[in-house]
């Protein structure tokens, strides 16, 4: 303990405090808070989320270590280090590339007032009219037995899923899944990707599932479904070239012989639409309007 109180000490006495406060500091305050914000994004949506849980790991170890006084540990730690930085930058080159490509595209204004949020958190990641369109179109897929591979985006990111395919950036309807699925088109082979209530990519490439539980009937357009919903939140809607059934791949399982009013649950399930008392609560008024309404 007295080994932890004095790494403590020496650390805060190695801090700086101003005693003057000025108007600058604030907004160097702001600033420095925008860029760690961006700076997390960007981590959360690329490679480099799992590679910081590992470096905040090491870094917990090799704090252990200068508390305990572990001089071989840390004299390899100092060594390694430059070699460290180097291979990170190596690794993350692209993703590092593509972040420089966004923040000359980005818009600060959009950015610091997201007013598409709003929009969202009324009615949820995807509307009504995204369900239904997603079920009829299944529906009449699986009578026609052409096979399909909707892949429905929550909170983490399928950025670099869409890259592997085409852009599409189109709002979702039954007639343009039909359309992109549809035999000997150029788009049918591969996934689609849904972001709210478009569709962004086509013809998309997804990791395959490894898990040997999973039924040898199970073709590599199931196994594609399963293996995303294990590596992303995402929902994934698959239609069977061979029988026609429509099945649902969800945190790594996968649900079998769907129909529409199943389908229409398992999707609402994942819309994270609001309750009209939290809508009253998010828009001034309108809970006491709706209780008027009911009265």
């Amino acid at each position: 303990m007295q080994q932890i109180s004095n790494f403590v000490d020496n650390y805060l006495s190695n801090l700086h405090i101003p005693t003057i406060i000025r108007w600058t500091d604030f907004v160097e305050v702001i600033i420095i808070s925008f860029v760690v914000y961006q700076v997390l994004i960007w981590i959360r949506e690329t490679r480099a989320w799992n590679l910081l849980k590992g470096i905040i790991m090491i870094l917990a170890f090799l704090a252990l270590a200068t508390i305990f006084n572990m001089t071989t540990i840390l004299w390899i730690a100092q060594r390694v280090f430059s070699l460290a930085v180097i291979a990170v930058v190596v690794v993350l080159q692209p993703e590092l590339r593509r972040a420089l490509e966004a923040l000359g595209r980005k818009n600060l204004v959009a950015s610091i007032f997201p007013i598409d949020n709003l929009r969202q958190v009324e009615e949820g990641r995807f509307s009504d009219k995204t369900i239904n369109e997603i079920t009829k179109a299944c529906i009449e897929m699986g009578r026609a037995k052409t096979g399909a591979l909707i892949v429905i985006e929550q909170n983490q990111s399928l950025a670099e899923y869409e890259r592997t395919g085409i852009d599409v950036d189109a709002i979702l309807t039954s007639q343009l899944l039909i359309n992109i699925f549809e035999h000997n088109t150029p788009l049918h082979d591969g996934a689609i990707i849904v972001r709210g209530n478009r569709i962004t990519s086509a013809t998309c490439y997804l990791p395959l599932s490894d898990n040997m539980a999973l039924s040898k009937e199970l073709g590599t357009r199931h196994r594609a479904g399963v293996g995303i919903s294990e590596v992303t939140d995402s929902m994934t809607v698959i239609v069977s070239e061979e029988t026609g059934k429509i099945s649902i791949a969800y945190d790594g399982k996968i649900e079998r012989g769907m129909d529409a009013d199943r389908l229409k649950e398992r999707l609402e399930s994942i819309q994270n639409k609001p309750t009209e008392e939290k809508k009253g609560i998010l828009w001034r008024g309108r809970l006491r309007n709706e209780k008027e309404t009911d009265k």
